[in-house]
C-alpha cells in the first residue's frame, strides 16, 4: 500500500506526541511530570455538566444542521456583541470539531496554490502545517523575548509580497502568552488598509488574561479590520472542555461560510448534539464564576512559576499577559531545544514542549495547567537538570 504523497510533508504534532510519551512513561510506573499538555487540569463546570444531562434526557441526540443549531449559533452571536460589540448574523458562524477543525476548514476554503500566510514566530505547531497542507506557503516573522513575543508593524509592512492572502494573529498566543493591545493591532492595521489580505485571528485564550489588562477583539479594531477579520473561537481553554470539541468561527464573508458548510457536511457534519447544547450555557454567562475561579488560579501560577523560573541561573522568562504558558528561554543553556527537552524527561521525568517545535530554537513550553505541587517539583527538577549541565 503506497500512502499519499501530500502526508509525507505533513508533521506530527509535537505538543501530542510528547503528552502522549509522557502518559506512556507514568503507565509504566516512570515518575514523569508534563507540562507538555495545553489542558485545563480544572473539569468543566458543572451547570454545564447539567445542561448536558438533560440534552441528553431530552432526546437531543440525533443530527442537526451542519454548521450548528439555531440556538447555538445566537449563544455565540450574543457573546460577540456582549463582549466586543461585535453584530453577525447566522449565516456568518459556523461551529466545527475544535477550533483546529475551523482552522482546517477556512484553510481549505480559501487558500490556492502559492498563496501566502504570514504566521508570527513563535506559532502553535499547527498554523504551518495546516497552510502547507493546504498548499499555501507560511511565511515567518521571526520574534523573542525583546519584543514580549509581538510583531511590529515594520516587520508586517516588510513580510508582505503580492502572493500574500492571509495574517495571522493568535492573542493571547499559544504558546509565549503574548498579548496585542487595541493600539499595536491598530499599528497593524494600518499596515493592512488598502490591501485585500484577510486577518485570521484566533482568540481561543480571550478569557485568560492577567494583571486586570483587558482583552481587545481583532475584528473590534476599526470597520475595516471587522470586514477583513475572520474570528476563530472555542470553549475549550476558558472553560475547560477541550474533550467537548467545539470551535466556531465569525466572519461578514458569507460565501466564505457557505463554502465551509460544504465541506463540513461532506468531511464530518455535524458537531456532537449534546455539546452543541452544552455550549449554549458555556457561552451565555452561566459558568462565568467558574471561569474567573480558573483565571485566577491560573493568574497564581503563572507568578509563582515566573519567580522561580527567573531564579535559576541560565534560564528567563517573560512574563504573560494571558493563556497559561511560559516560553522559557534556555539559550545560555542549550541551543537545542529537542536535546534539551529529550535529555530532561530521560533524567527527571519532565515533560515539556522544545520550543523548535513553535518556531522558536532556545526555548521551551511550560503549561502551568496543573496543580501548583507539579508545577514546583517540575521546576525544582528543571533547576537540578540545568545545574547538572554545567
Amino acid at each position: 500500500m503506497k500512502i499519499a504523497r501530500r502526508m509525507e510533508n505533513l508533521s506530527p504534532s509535537v505538543t501530542m506526541a510528547i503528552t502522549a510519551l509522557a502518559r506512556e512513561l507514568k503507565a509504566q510506573g516512570k515518575d514523569i511530570l508534563s507540562f507538555s499538555a495545553g489542558e485545563p487540569d480544572f473539569d468543566t463546570p458543572n451547570v454545564i455538566k447539567e445542561t448536558a444531562i438533560n440534552a441528553i434526557k431530552d432526546g437531543h441526540t440525533k443530527y442537526t444542521a451542519v454548521e450548528g443549531t439555531i440556538e447555538t449559533k445566537k449563544a455565540i452571536i450574543n457573546k460577540l456583541k456582549k463582549d466586543h460589540g461585535l453584530e453577525y448574523q447566522l449565516d456568518e458562524i459556523i461551529v466545527s470539531n475544535g477550533a483546529k477543525h475551523s482552522l482546517f476548514n477556512l484553510f481549505q476554503c480559501l487558500i490556492e496554490e502559492e498563496d501566502e500566510v504570514i504566521i508570527p514566530a513563535p506559532y502553535w505547531v499547527t498554523y504551518p502545517e495546516q497552510v502547507k497542507f493546504s498548499n499555501g506557503t507560511p511565511v515567518f516573522i521571526e520574534t523573542n523575548d525583546s519584543t514580549n513575543f509581538k510583531i511590529s508593524a515594520e516587520q508586517l509592512k516588510a513580510a508582505i509580497s503580492p502572493k500574500t492572502k492571509i495574517l495571522l494573529l493568535n492573542t493571547p498566543s499559544n504558546p509565549t502568552g503574548a498579548v496585542y493591545t487595541k493600539e499595536e493591532l491598530l499599528a497593524l492595521s494600518e499596515v493592512l488598509k488598502e490591501t485585500d489580505i484577510l486577518v485570521i485571528s484566533d482568540e481561543m485564550y480571550e478569557k485568560i488574561m492577567y494583571d486586570g489588562k483587558e482583552f481587545t477583539a481583532v475584528a473590534s479594531i476599526s470597520e475595516d479590520m471587522f470586514k477583513r477579520t475572520i474570528t476563530i473561537n472555542g470553549i475549550s481553554k476558558a472553560v475547560a472542555m477541550t474533550g467537548w470539541r467545539y470551535g466556531y468561527l465569525a466572519t461578514p464573508h458569507k460565501a466564505l461560510v457557505k463554502a465551509m458548510i460544504k465541506l463540513q457536511g461532506q468531511v464530518t457534519s455535524n458537531v456532537n448534539s449534546v455539546t452543541l447544547a452544552a455550549a449554549i450555557t458555556a457561552l451565555d454567562g452561566s459558568a462565568n464564576a467558574d471561569i474567573e475561579m480558573m483565571r485566577k488560579e491560573f493568574e497564581k501560577r503563572r507568578d509563582i512559576a515566573v519567580s522561580q523560573f527567573n531564579a535559576i541561573e541560565g534560564l528567563s522568562c517573560v512574563k504573560p499577559d494571558g493563556a497559561f504558558y511560559l516560553f522559557v528561554n534556555i539559550k545560555e543553556v542549550d541551543i537545542d531545544s529537542m536535546q534539551f527537552a529529550a535529555d530532561l524527561l530521560e533524567e527527571e521525568g519532565v515533560a515539556v514542549v522544545p520550543g523548535l517545535a513553535f518556531g522558536a530554537e532556545g526555548y521551551f513550553r511550560f503549561s502551568f495547567a496543573t496543580s501548583l505541587v507539579n508545577i514546583e517539583e517540575g521546576i525544582r527538577r528543571i533547576k537540578n537538570f540545568v545545574e547538572n549541565k554545567k
